[in-house]
């Protein structure tokens, strides 16, 4: 499944040149805005990093979640919450944002863990679906209005983040520190035993490792991770709402990680460009979005079965193999 993390780690000129693509893609990023709307490009970064969390469960752990929306809209309502009615400073918004969707992570985990396959699936669908009951009936959340004109307010007391300038570069940084957290888990100790745990769970008991507190751990940094892209949407947006909370947007971070390739690094953010693209280009044309989500999916499983990231680096792999 994760061809793509081994099999560079494997092949030093495909190490270096990955490096040298990633210089050039942050350069690329910190241009962008402009040339591109950069809400536009705030959205597909905080998405990005939506589906980098999840798949850091089910790509390296092998956990399939459908309670995700919960950490994600948890976390933006927090952060919504304490920015308008706390009056809390943005950064400090976002970190409180994090932290609940961490403590809700710790505890949907704790209950969930235990079980596998179909059933830690419909766990945490049922956990999920049960906060966004929660969310709709207390009184905070302001219901089915939610909770809107949330300040972006300064960053630090210092940087207008009413400037789409400054508030694109501060959701650009959140995204990369969120994506080299996730890069270091992986290749960490920590990460080497969690795809041990997706290969062989068995051998890993036998090798003497608590299982369950190793995938509980990346529960919670996949929940907190979320968070942050929850919580870093509501301050760019200026409004959390029951959408976010919802099963269906579970089910599109499970599709943006589909179409871009389940245990690879860069496949989610490849998966949510693709996919907030087409919904921003899309919007106002009469064509139906998720119907032409749809039929990319279906080609996508049928023609891609690893997500477009996945089918490139194993092209890339065969090719390497063919030379050799």
């Amino acid at each position: 499944m994760a061809v793509g993390t081994e099999y560079l780690a494997e092949q030093p000129r495909l190490r270096t040149s990955a490096i040298v693509l990633g210089a050039v893609a942050i350069a690329a990023l910190l241009a962008a805005p402009f040339f591109f709307y950069p809400v536009l490009l705030m959205s597909i970064l905080c998405f990005a990093l939506f589906a980098c969390a999840f798949n850091l469960l089910i790509g390296y752990v092998g956990l399939l979640s459908f309670g995700h929306a919960a950490f994600f809209g948890g976390a933006a309502y927090f952060t919504a919450h304490a920015a308008k009615v706390w009056e809390w400073e943005p950064l400090a918004a976002i970190l409180l944002g994090v932290a609940g969707a961490a403590v809700m992570g710790l505890v949907m985990g704790f209950l969930a863990i235990r079980r596998q396959g179909i059933y830690f699936a419909m766990i945490t669908l049922a956990l999920s679906q049960m906060f966004a009951f929660i969310c709709l009936q207390v009184p905070f959340t302001h219901g089915e209005d939610g909770i809107q004109g949330v300040p972006r307010g300064y960053l630090l007391g210092i940087v207008d983040l009413n400037q789409p300038l400054a508030m694109y570069y501060l959701t650009l940084a959140i995204f990369l520190f969120g994506f080299f957290a996730i890069w270091r888990i992986v290749h960490s100790p920590f990460g080497n035993i969690l795809k041990a745990i997706r290969e062989n769970e068995r051998r890993a008991i036998s090798l003497g490792y608590r299982v369950d507190r190793y995938k509980l751990g990346a529960f919670v940094m996949s929940a907190a991770l979320a968070g942050l892209a929850g919580s870093t949407k509501a301050i760019v947006f200026q409004f959390a709402t029951l959408t976010d909370v919802q099963w269906q947007m579970s089910g599109e971070v499970i599709l943006m990680t589909l179409l871009g390739g389940i245990g690879t690094l860069v496949g989610p953010i490849v998966g949510a460009s693709l996919v907030i693209a087409l919904q921003n280009y899309l919007a106002a044309s009469d064509f139906p979005v998720l119907v032409l989500i749809g039929i990319i999916f279906v080609i996508c499983v049928l023609l891609f079965r690893r997500g477009i990231v996945g089918e490139i680096l194993e092209l890339m792999k065969r090719r390497s193999k063919g030379a050799a």
